[in-house]
């Protein structure tokens, strides 16, 4: 059992309260969620030129400043880093595939959380409370974001197995549910080298729909296509740096509402998580169909 939100703001006046009106979200999916939690949040894009990587050092100790140099000592090009503890979001304007490359080789203690021109990512295993405390989650701004809370069923409990999971360039997905082929999709992906991070069932997912993406389909294409590839128990909700999407399995067991307003999109596993949001009262509320796909664009 695990707990998922979404939220996005259609007026852009409301843009600098996203955290603000994602956090009791999160927190509320606490009793769903205990043992980890973590959110992307789509900020203005960086120009054409430049990439974010989301960098994750746990608690291994990180001279970013000393990080910024080497890494600036290696690529001839324009970098900057903004630090949160042992979180920083290094923007650049090198060959993003090239910089995690060297970062694997370099600076092994450091994980690349996510990479694109939106995207920020954070996750940690801990209280939602505290991770949302932790990372000043109250102050992120941004168009729309995609949250989870984790209660461990599958794999371990560490930031690695904590959602959201990305693929690519400024996609993710969270997951409430369980896959019961996730090595099946595992053995298809890899040969085509496509490589795995956790033995977690979610990454398989997000995986799957990030190649499929990269091999011209469109979001929605991409998960009626999981509906043959995935067998399991599912809501997934995802994001890209246009768009908020949620789609739950053929059976529907796994809880998830939608309130609608003319101010915003948002999507929770239970109503409680929503109660808060200004004009709820107003808001059009339903629950997702079963292999039904929702989705909404910034």
């Amino acid at each position: 059992m695990c707990g998922i939100v979404g939220l996005l703001v259609k007026n852009p006046a409301l843009r600098d309260q996203l955290g603000a009106l994602m956090v009791p979200m999160l927190v509320g999916m606490t009793e769903r969620g205990p043992d980890s939690a973590g959110l992307a949040v789509y900020t203005t894009p960086v120009s054409e030129r430049h990439h974010k990587l989301s960098l994750y050092s746990g608690e291994n100790a990180v001279d970013w400043s000393e990080l910024l140099a080497r890494v600036a000592a290696e690529f001839a090009h324009a970098h900057e880093i903004a630090v949160h503890g042992n979180h920083a979001v290094l923007t650049s304007a090198a060959d993003p595939d090239l910089l995690v490359a060297w970062l694997a080789r370099h600076a092994p203690m450091i994980a690349v959380l996510s990479v694109g021109q939106s995207i920020d990512l954070y996750k940690d295993v801990g209280a939602p409370a505290d991770i949302a405390e932790r990372y000043r989650f109250k102050s992120l701004q941004g168009s729309h974001l995609v949250g989870h809370t984790r209660m461990a069923t599958e794999s371990a409990v560490t930031p690695a197995h904590a959602h959201p999971f990305t693929a690519g360039r400024d996609f993710c997905l969270v997951h409430n549910g369980s896959l019961s082929n996730p090595h099946l999709v595992r053995k298809r992906l890899e040969p085509l080298g496509i490589d795995f991070e956790t033995d977690n069932d979610t990454e398989a997912a997000c995986r799957f729909f990030e190649w499929r993406l990269r091999e011209g389909d469109d979001l929605k294409t991409a998960v009626q296509r999981g509906f043959i590839e995935l067998d399991g128990f599912y809501t997934f909700l995802m994001g890209t740096d246009q768009e908020l999407l949620i789609v739950r399995d053929a059976f529907a067991c796994k809880p998830a509402v939608v309130a609608e307003t003319d101010d915003y999109v948002a999507i929770a596993s239970e109503f409680r998580s929503l109660a808060h949001l200004p004009h709820i009262a107003d808001a059009t509320l339903f629950e997702p169909k079963p292999e039904e796909i929702y989705s909404w664009r910034i």
